[in-house]
């Protein structure tokens, strides 16, 4: 189902047509008009010249995301090693009583 709805991105208003719905679209637009406002504060700059480096902005916000993302799962599949490996030394040390016990 697409849905639609109309946002205003550095004063100009553009009609969006997505999967996602109309608040998701509305977000991701705020956060982009937020972009080039911020970088248009910084000094006089040309619409076309701010939506630019907005982009490289976000593009490098998306980039240390990804790295960052990554470097979770590395963290994350290590902790699940590190658990298997603690499991197998409890199963172990489990048995080694249960000899010790039955040894009496």
């Amino acid at each position: 189902m697409q849905n639609k709805v109309t946002v205003t991105i550095n004063g100009q208003e553009y009609n969006l047509v997505a999967a996602e719905d109309a608040a998701y679209m509305t977000k991701v637009a705020e956060h982009v008009d937020a972009k080039i406002q911020e970088v248009r504060e910084s000094g006089k700059i040309s619409a076309s010249d701010a939506a630019v480096l907005a982009a490289l902005n976000i593009a490098d916000e998306y980039f240390k995301s990804l790295d960052a993302a990554e470097n979770l799962r590395v963290q994350i599949k290590g902790f699940l090693e590190e658990s298997a490996d603690l499991k197998n030394q409890l199963s172990k040390a489990k048995q080694e009583i249960f000899k010790l016990q039955n040894k009496k």
